[in-house]
């Protein structure tokens, strides 16, 4: 079942992106070649497109991230509860206030509001002025009518960096970066914006700011105690070795103590980066099909061999940890999983 949109003769919406902005920044072709492959707008404005009853979906990747983080979202509970009983022995507020608002506040995920300030604040966003969007504009919009999804729920930022770069965050942000904005020919930029939505239609985006939020006050209250720790080992130790030692035994008790209260859940903690990032790798091949699928294969394949030309040049290989803990694959993992999606273009 779809929706139709934008069909001759409706009553205009609200425009979030002008439709007759300024000119466009000049923008330089890639080094060594001149500008090429500008997209093929199949859609204009004022056509009649549909879009997907099913705007957006949770698949196996973000339902995985979710089940990984079940241990930090029990152990951040945990932390907000005690802390919340603390506060009820001296403010006389019921511990279970603090705790249902703490719950409930994962709803702020899809609040336009809260996602500006994370977007502005957090990830040092910025709004795109009219000459950027008049770039931006025809070609979001061309990515998601083939992709059948409704563009202006989403909102286009800017990122000021120097990367070929993009990123989908919360429920509704999508960020190029002014480096991308400018030297990208439409259609690569089409497939970077491409890979983007299919994080967000795939429920990557919101799951992983879900995963961020409710993991906070877990991650916060164990860096708070190993630096306490540390501390008191440091302080101990300048007086005497004895001293640090029986510290350093009182907290292995305390430890093996909450351990054993919480049936070593905060254990599962420890493998959980590794296994976190190896989703997230499986997120971001699963992006590169959505974009794929669309059509973007050889645009996002350009940019990938741009980036990995660039990257060659100025950094050495990772290390087996480094590589082990990222969360985007490497870009000849990527360029391979792309290769079929080439083949059938052909």
């Amino acid at each position: 079942m779809t929706k139709p949109s934008e069909s001759p003769g409706a009553p205009p919406e609200y425009p979030r992106y002008p439709q007759a902005p300024p000119a466009p920044p000049t923008r330089v072709p890639p080094q060594g070649r001149p500008e090429h492959d500008n997209l093929d707008y199949r859609h204009p404005m004022g056509v009649r497109v549909h879009y997907r009853a099913r705007q957006r979906t949770a698949d196996a990747t973000a339902l995985g991230r979710l089940a990984l983080h079940l241990p930090g979202f029990l152990t951040s509970l945990l932390v907000v509860l005690g802390t919340a009983m603390v506060g009820e022995v001296w403010l006389g507020l019921p511990a279970w206030v603090p705790t249902a608002l703490w719950l409930a506040s994962g709803a702020l995920t899809f609040h336009r509001p809260s996602e500006r300030l994370l977007a502005r604040h957090l990830l040092r966003l910025q709004h795109p002025l009219p000459s950027e969007l008049a770039v931006l504009t025809p070609v979001w919009r061309e990515v998601t009518v083939r992709a059948g999804v409704d563009g202006n729920r989403y909102e286009l930022w800017i990122e000021d960096s120097d990367g070929l770069n993009a990123l989908a965050a919360a429920g509704h942000i999508v960020a190029v970066t002014r480096r991308a904005l400018e030297r990208l020919p439409e259609a690569q930029l089409a497939g970077v914006l491409a890979h983007e939505l299919g994080h967000h239609t795939a429920g990557h985006a919101w799951t992983g700011l879900l995963i961020w939020w409710y993991a906070l006050p877990g991650r916060l209250a164990w860096r708070g105690l190993a630096a306490a720790v540390a501390g008191l080992v440091r302080v101990a130790s300048a007086f005497s070795y004895v001293a640090a030692g029986i510290l350093v035994v009182l907290f292995g008790g305390i430890a093996a103590a909450t351990l054993a209260l919480t049936y070593g859940l905060p254990l599962l903690l420890l493998p959980l980066p590794y296994l976190s990032a190896a989703v997230g790798r499986r997120a971001e091949l699963r992006a590169d099909e959505h974009a794929a699928a669309l059509g973007f294969a050889p645009m996002l394949s350009r940019t990938l061999h741009d980036v990995l030309a660039e990257e060659s040049r100025a950094s050495e290989d990772d290390g087996l940890l480094a590589r082990l803990l990222s969360t985007h694959p490497d870009h000849r993992t990527r360029l391979h999983h792309l290769q079929r999606y080439l083949a059938d273009q052909r």
